[in-house]
């Protein structure tokens, strides 16, 4: 199994996000985690077509790479997502892929009936975005929706790293101490992630 699935929301191979990503996939690597890596943009994701086909089982009716990452992130006890900030909201990369999970939150809500705000988090999320202004208010929006996306995947946001004034490709390399957070925080969540597993264990 899987400990942690990072998540890659940035158009930019290389851009500011996916280095801070980058790093902190290798601290999480380096304290013992195994880390199972997606691209959102080399991935075939279809936007929800809100159907509702989902309603009989909580099984999406679009078939492509949704179904591969949903099951690896479902597995894992920890979660990476970075997505810079387009329009003080996530990426349309991203607000696709987190758009599919509609079905986990039908199969949760309407098919098992959890009630509302009474579950228990079953992994630890980490959250890092990258804006190019310095608005007080650039991620509120963003955090708004990572919450309800985390809640629907029994996630709980342990840690969250937010950049402002990084907007060129390669702005971050200007900020040593940026990098050496992501890493720092991929550390902690590979021991985070560790007793996650071990409690899984024990159940």
């Amino acid at each position: 199994m899987t400990d942690i699935v990072a998540i890659y929301g940035s158009p930019r191979r290389k851009g500011n996000t996916a280095q801070l990503l980058a790093r902190a996939v290798q601290g999480a690597r380096d304290n013992g985690s195994s880390v199972r890596e997606y691209a959102l943009h080399d991935l075939e994701l279809a936007p929800c077509k809100e159907i509702y086909a989902c309603k009989k089982d909580g099984e999406c009716a679009i078939k492509d790479d949704f179904q591969q990452v949903r099951d690896a992130l479902l597995e894992a006890c920890g979660v990476m997502l970075a997505s810079p900030i387009f329009f003080y909201s996530v990426t349309g990369q991203t607000k696709v892929f987190m758009d599919r999970f509609q079905s986990l939150w039908v199969k949760k809500y309407l098919i098992d009936q959890t009630p509302f705000g009474q579950w228990t988090p079953k992994r630890k999320g980490y959250f890092i975005s990258v804006g190019a202004t310095r608005g007080k208010k650039l991620f509120d929006g963003t955090l708004l929706t990572l919450k309800y996306f985390f809640d629907t995947i029994d996630t709980g946001l342990h840690n969250s790293l937010l950049c402002r004034g990084l907007d060129e490709p390669r702005d971050v390399e200007k900020h040593p101490d940026l990098l050496q957070q992501a890493y720092e925080d991929g550390a902690d969540l590979a021991g985070q992630v560790a007793d996650t597993g071990d409690q899984r264990s024990e159940t």
